[in-house]
């Protein structure tokens, strides 16, 4: 698909609309998609597995494409299941029959070739080689180095759910020119839920649980906001501003507040053209910068960012662990050690290993060391209790267990840098 993908990309650029995009879904990528799905996921309404359709997958995606040629190719509608969060509450979780679990595949790596060259330096979720820390770093380094004095943090209700159908169409038809690609994004976005047996239409929202859902979220959204703020709000402030997008969750900076009341005076507006609605309980105007030198602080992709000083006195932007998102990993990691009573301890340990090593990997960041020793010490402790329950001889020592643990589990340490701009601290 490497060499497909530059094409589409290369057209991209040079024209206004890209053509031809529905050749590029074919047995070559087809079968490249179905080698990429990992065979451990659950199957969705029709039943089948990854082994299943193995199988014959020579003979089940030539037929697939055969489907697709006259339109006979349907997708089915998401299946629905439920998942318990740390709170809790359960989480909807849509599960996509495999055979469009592929087609989505190579449809999603169609449209991020065909947009990766239009979207804006401002959005940075779901797309390659940016991530979450490029925001947090993008945000470190604008309020420390440029004119900011005011955050505006908004929050857009259920977003993935409420994505409106036909304006998502007439942005994807501003780009693309191919209307058999086009009448099977419509497909997908119309496919349905199945919630146990009975089947709900889909009027609006993306496919939930597809691979294409966030491409098409990245384009909705370049509409709806990027291009807006760029185009049309930054042109009628009277000062600086700088706007960030992950996903659906957006920041903006300004140099001044009646700049920032503004705008969100005129958000809620803007989404609701498009079908979309702002958590007014969750919007908020507050001062921040070094000129503010306020205890205000704002939660974003899971930190908390206040104002602080170095030990010289100098002002600087600190960034921690969210107290919300560390309490829920604790009630998660507490739960899962419950369950863990009578597995094997070498299991446990290497799973456990994983599932820290993975926490330092997002949370180590300059200047959060004190959040993520403390988060490993919590998750120790829960370990050490889980083992003495199990043990139906007596505790167990604490010698003993800082062996296993010692043997198993690396100290808490920074991973990346948001600073200065090299990635790895370690």
């Amino acid at each position: 698909m490497s060499t497909k993908t530059e094409e589409i990309r290369n057209q991209s650029k040079m024209y206004r609309k890209v053509q031809n995009l529905m050749r590029n879904v074919c047995e070559e990528t087809l079968m490249e998609a179905h080698r990429k799905q990992s065979g451990k996921k659950a199957a969705g309404a029709d039943g089948v597995t990854k082994d299943g359709y193995g199988e014959n997958a020579e003979q089940n995606i030539q037929e697939l494409i055969s489907r697709m040629k006259t339109f006979s190719y349907r997708p089915q509608p998401v299946r629905r299941t439920y998942i318990p969060k740390a709170n809790g509450k359960m989480r909807p979780l849509g599960i996509p029959a495999y055979e469009d679990k592929i087609v989505q595949s190579v449809m999603a790596d169609i449209l991020n070739a065909v947009y990766e060259p239009r979207f804006l330096d401002c959005s940075y979720g779901f797309r390659e080689k940016r991530s979450a820390h490029d925001v947090v770093r993008f945000i470190n380094q604008t309020v420390m180095t440029k004119r900011v004095n005011y955050v505006l943090e908004a929050d857009i209700k259920g977003f993935f759910d409420n994505v409106d159908h036909e304006w998502m169409m007439k942005f994807l038809e501003n780009d693309i020119a191919d209307k058999n690609f086009l009448r099977y994004i419509t497909r997908f976005l119309k496919a349905g839920i199945m919630e146990g047996t009975e089947i709900l239409e889909a009027d609006k929202g993306t496919p939930q649980g597809g691979l294409i859902s966030p491409v098409l979220a990245n384009v909705y959204l370049h509409y709806v906001l990027d291009l807006w703020f760029e185009k049309y709000v930054k042109g009628n402030l009277t000062g600086d501003a700088y706007y960030v997008r992950y996903a659906d969750d957006f920041l903006i900076l300004f140099e001044k507040d009646t700049d920032a009341r503004a705008v969100m005076d005129v958000l809620p507006g803007r989404l609701a053209k498009f079908g979309l609605e702002l958590a007014e309980d969750k919007t908020r105007v507050l001062p921040f910068g070094r000129y503010k030198g306020t205890k205000e602080t704002f939660d974003f992709l899971g930190f908390t960012f206040f104002n602080t000083t170095t030990r010289t006195g100098k002002y600087r932007v600190g960034v921690r662990s969210s107290a919300k998102k560390m309490k829920a990993k604790r009630q998660a990691v507490k739960a899962w050690l419950k369950d863990r009573l009578t597995k094997p301890i070498a299991v446990t340990m290497m799973t456990l290993h994983r599932k820290v090593e993975g926490h330092y990997n997002y949370y180590g960041i300059s200047g959060n060391f004190e959040a993520i020793r403390k988060f490993t010490w919590y998750v120790k402790y829960t370990t050490y209790r889980m083992f003495n329950r199990r043990d139906q001889k007596g505790k167990m020592k604490l010698e003993s267990f800082d062996r296993i643990w010692n043997f198993y589990m690396k100290p808490p340490r920074l991973k990346v840098d948001i600073w200065g701009w090299n990635q790895m601290v370690v």
